[in-house]
């Protein structure tokens, strides 16, 4: 199982706790994460692509960042065409948080602070390119002004620096600050979803403040194209069996995200119509100094 990112991360994290679920789900197979770090992913879609189509290697993939990539690595190949998502299994939005010692009172007033002026508040995000940071670029053209945006790293350095007070807020992963947010060292803002998380039902969506804005993060399998549709069966009914499973279920609960089935076709054809929107975003807000930079 390849992993577009580095040991620790949030994505690989998720990798991880996914994998064991994973091998049970079909009958014993041992499943090996592999973190490729590198190119904000692509490293790991390369090394994809280049793999035989014959179900021993699999990607753990999200989008909107396959999204992304086929918008700032445009002038490469096209990757879809080369790639065969085979479903994604847990989906959560971008949540926008501030400090607890120093809490903003609305989406609001994070935009009316954070416009770009002498007295400009910073909003955190991961890096250049992340969904939360495409979050972060969508709310200034829902917003239409444009605001101080600071990119981190990691997730880990953007949320440590909004609980820091580093930042004034900051748009990350749900996952990625629910055990803040529920041990109250971070206040949500807002969550980028069109109705309000289960597991938080205290944080309002951003569309109750007047914001029209939500950006839902999936996560599943995605295999090199040509596999045979026989093996992508044998795959995508595993991963339906662990969407359903208590012990998946619980682990969601536990960190943040919703287990939720999607099948390849529907994934391919939102990953393709976030292509188009992100297409129009980078015309006008691009997250990379260059196309491909």
């Amino acid at each position: 199982m390849l992993i577009g990112a580095a040991l620790g991360t949030g994505l690989d994290a998720s990798a991880r706790a996914f994998a064991p679920l994973f091998a049970h789900s079909l009958l014993g197979t041992e499943v090996t994460p592999r973190n490729i770090p590198g190119d904000q992913g692509m490293s790991a879609i390369h090394a994809l692509i280049a793999a035989p189509p014959n179900g021993l290697t699999l990607g753990w993939m999200t989008s909107p960042t396959l999204s992304a990539r086929m918008v700032d690595h445009s002038g490469d190949e096209p990757l879809l065409p080369r790639l065969r998502l085979l479903g994604a299994v847990e989906r959560e939005p971008v949540a926008f948080v501030c400090p607890a010692a120093a809490p903003l009172e609305s989406v609001q007033d994070l935009i009316q602070r954070s416009s770009t002026d002498q007295d400009a508040v910073p909003l955190g995000t991961p890096p250049p390119g992340s969904p939360p940071h495409l979050a972060a670029l969508r709310l200034q053209v829902v917003a239409q002004t444009r605001l101080s945006i600071i990119a981190f790293p990691s997730a880990a350095a953007a949320r440590q620096a909004v609980i820091a007070g580093n930042v004034a807020a900051a748009a990350l992963a749900l996952s990625d600050v629910f055990a803040a947010l529920r041990d109250e060292k971070l206040v949500g803002i807002g969550i980028a979803a069109r109705k309000r998380s289960e597991a938080l039902p205290d944080v309002p969506v951003l569309q109750e403040a007047g914001v029209p804005l939500s950006v839902t993060i999936r996560r599943g399998l995605v295999a090199p194209a040509g596999l045979s549709d026989e093996m992508a069966a044998h795959l995508t009914e595993a991963m339906r069996t662990i969407v359903a499973d208590p012990e998946f279920r619980a682990l969601g609960d536990a960190s943040g995200f919703l287990p939720a089935w999607m099948d390849g076709p529907a994934w391919t054809a939102q990953v393709d119509k976030e292509r188009g929107d992100l297409a129009k975003l980078w015309a006008t807000d691009p997250w990379l100094p260059s196309n491909g930079g």
